[in-house]
């Protein structure tokens, strides 16, 4: 498919899983209404962002009750659907998880986050998501029959050779849940979004959940869309919304023929490859 249009819901996460579910359901149907193609739910959509609330949301995606309501939304809904991610539960790990859904709410791939957020800036912000996260080892790229799809978990975003070697494998979206604080925010993350977006030359949602000073830590919003060329073609702010972008595919092409930049990489001289 040459054009969709895609939908950001930037959740407002709370502590309480049943009310998290319903409101991704409704802002799915809100997107379907307004004639989106494409779902993309925020990083820990179900689940307060601590490490205790992890291991106390946790599901086996055997039996989620999260994935069974979102996957019969996208059914009922027609809906492609990144399930941001949520906290999974498998042989007595826990795995920070996107789960991607068909319009027939069939699984068709999901990405475990490789990189975990360890971040320690005195007086401003101390945490530790190895504490309780187990890292994932499979870079994920999906072919769908509106594009084909790349997935990566926030911190992910910080490292460009994974983006890279996407790029490579032909992703033309990008989609990136991620939840970013009140002090990495600001500084690097529109920064990163747009950065990606050029290295590579290809389209990144990134989506956030909304701002909430309820919770210990604070998410700072501003999902955001950016086409090949880095522009920003959907933005929110810190609150509770839902962005909507057209994605014109051929738009890679025409970026890439202007400034051929993975046509002029130095392969004599390196490379990314994949392990």
């Amino acid at each position: 498919m040459k054009y969709f249009k895609i939908a950001v819901c930037q959740m407002k996460v709370v502590d309480d899983k049943a009310l998290n579910i319903k409101k991704a359901v409704n802002m799915m149907r809100e997107a379907a209404q307004n004639k989106a193609d494409m779902v993309i739910l925020p990083e820990m959509f179900n689940c307060p962002y601590d490490n205790e609330k992890f291991r106390e949301y946790a599901e086996n995606r055997t039996d989620s009750r999260t994935l069974q309501v979102v996957s019969a939304a996208a059914r009922k809904f027609k809906l492609h659907l990144v399930a941001g991610s949520i906290p999974e539960a498998e042989d007595g790990k826990i795995y920070n998880s996107s789960f991607i859904f068909n319009p027939e709410g069939v699984l068709i791939g999901h990405h475990r986050k490789l990189h975990l957020f360890d971040i320690d800036i005195p007086g401003e912000i101390s945490f530790k998501e190895s504490e309780t996260i187990t890292s994932g080892d499979r870079i994920t790229v999906l072919e769908t029959v509106i594009c084909r799809l790349g997935v990566a978990i926030c911190y992910d975003i910080r490292f460009p050779e994974l983006l890279r070697l996407m790029a490579l494998k032909g992703v033309e979206l990008m989609v990136i849940p991620g939840a970013f604080n009140q002090k990495t925010g600001p500084a690097h993350w529109e920064v990163l979004v747009r950065s990606r977006a050029v290295d590579n030359q290809f389209f990144v949602a990134a989506a956030s959940p909304a701002s909430n000073e309820n919770l210990s830590y604070i998410a700072y919003g501003h999902s955001m869309v950016v086409d090949p060329w880095g522009d920003i073609i959907a933005r929110s702010g810190p609150d509770e919304e839902i962005i909507y972008a057209e994605i014109n595919i051929s738009r890679i092409a025409e970026v890439r023929k202007e400034l051929p930049v993975l046509i002029n990489r130095r392969t004599d001289l390196y490379d990314v490859v994949e392990k």
